[in-house]
């Protein structure tokens, strides 16, 4: 392959402490699951091996956990929207979520509730969907340059959809404002002060998918990974599933790599900050990652993140481009997955640094060889399908 140079700043996390978060135990992870278990349709989305991926890069095994096949919905979000709206019906109903069942709740809704969210696009289909589920209102509110068929898959679940003028994070306190004058309930990824509970719920939502990957590594006899990349926007994924493994695995028993578009670098720049505080980053947040365009870290993933990440990256939208190209164009008979671009940017972040001049110097860094099993997430599918066939077939975005 050819050597290149994409713009990666690579940055060990100086504030480590191992400390691992009760809030995403195994236990907590199992009982989300059982949730989703008993959801119409429920699969496990499929852990692919890119095996001729993996020995052109010289590492022992790369595997992607591909959300692309959730449900319909073509992203992981929905795992986090509807385990929270679940959690938060069983506390307005005195339900145990274990007894939690979408048909008996929709007979036992009294009064008409309506929820509302801000959104890049997947977890407000996600929040749509689970409230067509049980017959009830959402409103969904978008930041400006949203993609219209992000709008319409929205729209078609019979959420009202808005897109704003507004960056991400504005959006998200439009939203708030316009729940509270209304008497919605507001089902958001982010928390802040005095609203903890239901991102928290959210990002235990998240960890079945990692859940999920456990299982069907022991299926494929692999003990664990040695590392996992997780793509940030507020750090809610990242987090949830950040927290699962750490404590699965121990906080030194699995290397995580913490990944993010350098227009929305919130969590590496709070990584690289002196005493590991939160950093917020303002302006227009313009990534091809519309996922991960978020300006302000949730206070909830990032103490996770903080003492159990082992590096956080910030890079260009041609490594999330480039990732797109790598899944969607396998070598050998590796499987094709399709991946939106802030899916692909873990995939096309391992093409990036096996390809750089430096590549032995960031092999050494981050502890990757031969050995190395890497668990990836592609968390989204072609959302937009539009700029995917721009990217994939026009090259747009080239190296």
């Amino acid at each position: 392959m050819s050597t290149f140079t994409l713009k990666m700043e690579i940055a060990d996390n100086r504030h480590f402490n191992g400390t691992l978060s009760p809030l995403f135990s195994v236990e907590e992870a199992e009982k989300a699951r059982n949730f989703h278990k008993q959801v119409e349709g429920y699969q496990p989305t499929p852990l692919q091996p890119l095996d001729n991926l993996a020995k052109s890069i010289g590492v022992g095994k790369v595997l992607v956990k591909d959300e692309s096949q959730r449900f319909d919905l073509c992203a992981f979000k929905m795992l986090g929207g509807a385990y929270a709206i679940a959690r938060l019906l069983c506390q307005e109903y005195n339900i145990d979520i274990n007894d939690f069942s979408f048909d008996k709740l929709k007979t036992d809704i009294k009064e008409p509730m309506t929820f509302a969210t801000a959104t890049d696009g997947n977890h407000g289909r996600g929040v749509a969907w689970a409230a067509n589920q049980l017959g009830q209102g959402a409103v969904v509110y978008m930041p400006k340059g949203a993609a219209q068929e992000r709008v319409d898959n929205i729209r078609k679940l019979g959420a009202e959809c808005i897109v704003t003028d507004m960056n991400y994070d504005d959006t998200v306190r439009l939203a708030i404002k316009t729940a509270d004058e209304n008497g919605w309930k507001v089902v958001q990824d982010t928390a802040w002060e005095g609203y903890t509970e239901i991102p928290t719920w959210i990002m235990q939502g998240y960890t079945t998918l990692v859940a999920e990957a456990v299982d069907q590594m022991a299926e494929m006899n692999i003990e664990k990974p040695t590392h996992v990349l997780l793509q940030a926007g507020v750090g809610a994924l990242a987090g949830g599933a950040l927290g699962y493994l750490t404590n699965k695995y121990g906080a030194n028993g699995i290397k995580s790599i913490i990944l993010e578009p350098e227009q929305a670098d919130c969590i590496y720049r709070s990584g690289i900050s002196e005493q590991g505080e939160m950093v917020n980053v303002d302006g227009d947040l313009d990534t091809i990652m519309v996922g991960l365009a978020c300006g302000e870290p949730n206070p909830i993933g990032w103490p996770v993140l903080r003492d159990c990440a082992t590096q956080f990256v910030s890079c260009q939208d041609k490594v999330a481009a480039l990732g797109m190209r790598v899944l969607g164009n396998p070598l050998g008979n590796d499987p094709r997955v399709v991946s939106g671009e802030s899916g692909a940017v873990g995939a096309g972040f391992l093409v990036a640094v096996d390809s750089h001049p430096n590549r032995d110097a960031f092999y050494q860094q981050m502890g990757l060889d031969k050995d190395s099993v890497i668990l990836v997430i592609n968390t989204e599918g072609d959302t937009d399908p539009v700029h995917y066939r721009e990217v994939v077939w026009e090259g747009k975005h080239a190296i």
